[in-house]
């Protein structure tokens, strides 16, 4: 049986063949993991991404477009989706992955810190929705919106308040824009990532016992894959969640259960350690 979350060398089922898709932030970390198996499952991929080095770089070896965007960026957005439409007339499938993490503690975020974080990680999602969704509506309806949430935007987090609050936006963005959008054939949904294994966890996965905690917090009892949330997402992107709308689904290992029971004190040392690594890194 293949191991969940890995890319196999197998003929994919084509799920998405021939729909046209810009995926945000496509070059690294949970977005490059989209890219790659959106195109193994036949879509038309655009890179978009403001690392344009990372971004040639995957999208030549994957065979798809790249266009530098900044999603915090109006103009930047409606070139991106423009382009795309130019070369390939229309879109299908929008991916508003982008997006920055960690920030100071609560009593010492700036309004620099502040503005800029909401910029990219909730602004830029509304952007990419809302450029996009025209088009879609546009063309005479259909099509997909997919967000990048966190599930910090479920429960919050007192060490990084700003990151928190923008993927908690998301998520209601998420179901507002399926209300506003299901009566074109939009759906819009968003998936949640927990604590997976890519570079915004590298610090506190380089101390053994402080991996070792946190895993043990997860109901799995261990860190995500990026191809996780890449599954999560082509199946978000079918047409086998054809009547899905409005949700956001979190990819945890079980995390948001760990209310019950609730952290022993011994656990929530480790998990303020272990972000306390996290942002020395």
């Amino acid at each position: 049986m293949p191991e969940s979350g890995v890319c196999q060398d197998v003929a994919m089922s084509m799920r998405l063949e021939r729909r046209v898709a810009i995926v945000t932030g496509g070059a690294n970390g949970l977005g490059e993991a989209i890219s790659r198996k959106f195109a193994a499952e036949g879509a038309v991929v655009v890179i978009a991404d403001v690392d344009e080095v990372a971004m040639e770089h995957v999208a030549d070896e994957l065979g798809v477009e790249a266009q530098g965007c900044d999603v915090s960026d109006r103009d930047s957005v409606q070139a991106l989706v423009d382009g795309a439409v130019e070369r390939h007339g229309r879109l299908d499938i929008m991916v508003a992955n982008a997006g920055i993490a960690n920030s100071p503690s609560y009593l010492d975020i700036d309004d620099e810190f502040w503005g800029r974080m909401l910029e990219v990680n909730l602004t830029g999602v509304f952007l990419c929705n809302q450029i996009a969704a025209r088009h879609m509506v546009a063309r005479g309806g259909g099509g997909v919106l997919l967000n990048t949430s966190s599930i910090l935007g479920a429960e919050g987090h007192p060490q990084t308040p700003a990151y928190a609050a923008s993927k908690a936006g998301v998520i209601s963005l998420t179901r507002s824009g399926a209300m506003a959008l299901g009566q074109f054939g939009i759906r819009v949904n968003a998936v949640g990532p927990g604590y997976m294994k890519t570079r915004m966890t590298e610090g506190l996965r380089a101390v053994p016992e402080l991996e070792k905690g946190m895993a043990e917090m997860i109901p799995l009892n261990h860190f995500g894959e990026p191809g996780d949330i890449a599954d999560a997402a082509v199946f978000l992107a079918s047409d086998e969640a054809s009547y899905i709308t409005g949700h956001t689904l979190f990819v945890d290992g079980g995390w948001l259960t760990h209310h019950l029971p609730a952290r022993t004190e011994e656990q929530e040392d480790i998990r303020i350690r272990a972000q306390a690594e996290a942002e020395a890194r």
